[in-house]
Formats: structure tokens, C-alpha cells, sequence
């Protein structure tokens, strides 16, 4: 069976119709996916809400899996830009609930060590809003074994430092949502040593091949920021 029209596209690969109920994930490289589909697997076993994995395909090179409807998170924040702060208390309750969860012991370990399972991508792109479900987190490319707060950190790096796609209007308008929205994330954690591991979460997203130079920059300058202030 051959896969249907595109529906989405990010950084690293695409997502295409797959019959009833199903969709289809193909990196555009071609590396494989089999730890993603076991973590996800995984992560789902416990109670996570993750999308069910059905099958891999092409040597491992994609994944079969459930399709969730419903908006992004982010694409409901901007409807409802009075709710920010609930959204962000849901965004820090799968952070929450994902790092009472123990890593596999075969996941790569991120630095500054840890043990729990990390997503380290969990940000409101990566959280699909079920009518019923609620909350399903997707994107588990990077998901590794780590420390609560670096994964934290990373989610704080991601809301801040990354440019915002589409026209010049909309990218004016994100801006300050993404900042009051970053702030009432944060809050849920603040402390020196949450400063101590964005800073190591920027720095490490600095080596991040699919960051543009002027994200990195931005990742920089955010380190540096707090770095002072842990």
C-alpha cells in the first residue's frame, strides 16, 4: 500500500495519509526508526499518551502508526490566547508525567547523566489536542535517557530561540505570545539550577545540524543569560 497525500512536515521528515485511521512517517534520510517505534511502544505501555506504533516499513525507514485528530497545541493556544497559562500547566504535566517514567537501558544518554526518559522535543508543535483523549505527544526522534530538568530546558530553548515560520505578521504576532507562554512554562520549575541546565540545553542545541545560523546565535545569547543567573 502506498502512502496518501502529505499532511505535515517538519525539520526531519514527513507525515502522509495511510488508510483509515492510519498515517505514515518517512525520514527524509533514511535513517531508521525502530528506537523511536520501541520507545513510543514503550512510553504508550505505561499509560503515555502516544500514538499506537502498527508497524515498520522500508528496512525500518518508516513508521506505520495511529492517526490523532484534533489541532496542535499551539494552533489551539492561538485561538484561546486567554488560556496560555492552562497551557502551559498541560505542557508541564506531560513533562511531568513522562520523567516518572525510567529510560531504557539501550537509550543514548544525554549529558549531565539521569535516568528518566526524556523527550527532549515536548513542545506545543509536538502535542496534538484529541477531543477526547486530550493531550497526545508526538515526535519522539530524540527521545533519550536523561534528566528531568535538562529536558525541561530543552522544551524552554525551543520556545524562545527558534524563528517563527510564515509571513512577517504572523511571526510579529508569535513573538510575544511565545515569550508569555515560555514565562508561564518556566514558573512550573524556576530556580538557578533550571537556569544551570538551559543553559547546557542551548549549548547543546547550538550543534543542532537543523538550527539556522541566527537560532543558533539566539542560542548563544540565551546561555550566556543564564549561565549569569544560575
Amino acid at each position: 500500500m502506498e502512502p496518501g497525500r502529505l499532511i505535515a512536515s517538519g525539520r526531519d521528515g514527513d507525515i502522509f495519509e495511510f488508510g483509515t485511521g492510519l498515517v505514515l512517517r518517512r525520514t527524509r534520510t533514511g535513517r531508521s526508526l525502530e528506537s523511536e517505534a520501541r520507545v513510543m511502544e514503550y512510553a504508550r505501555a505505561l499509560g503515555y499518551p502516544v500514538p499506537e506504533v502498527h508497524e515498520l516499513r522500508s528496512g525500518g525507514a518508516e513508521i506505520v502508526m495511529e492517526r490523532i485528530d484534533g489541532p496542535i497545541m499551539m494552533d489551539a493556544m492561538l485561538k484561546r490566547l486567554w488560556a496560555l497559562p492552562s497551557a502551559a500547566a498541560t505542557l508541564a504535566d506531560l513533562h511531568d508525567r513522562l520523567h516518572a517514567i525510567p529510560a531504557l537501558d539501550s537509550m543514548r544518554q544525554v549529558p549531565g547523566g539521569g535516568t528518566q526518559l526524556v523527550h527532549l522535543d515536548l513542545h506545543p508543535l509536538n502535542v496534538i489536542v484529541h477531543p477526547e483523549r486530550g493531550p497526545v505527544v508526538i515526535d519522539w526522534a530524540n527521545a533519550a535517557r536523561g534528566d528531568d530538568l535538562f529536558d525541561v530546558g530543552v522544551t524552554y530553548v525551543l520556545l524562545t530561540c527558534p524563528r517563527v515560520p510564515g509571513p512577517l505578521w504572523l511571526r510579529a504576532m508569535a513573538k510575544p505570545i511565545r515569550t508569555v507562554f515560555a514565562r508561564a512554562f518556566e514558573r512550573h520549575y524556576r530556580g538557578p539550577e533550571l537556569d544551570a541546565r538551559i543553559a547546557d540545553a542551548a549549548e547543546m542545541k547550538t550543534l543542532d545540524d537543523h538550527m539556522a545560523p541566527d537560532e543558533i546565535a539566539a542560542m548563544q545569547r540565551l546561555a550566556r543569560r543564564k549561565r549569569k543567573s544560575a
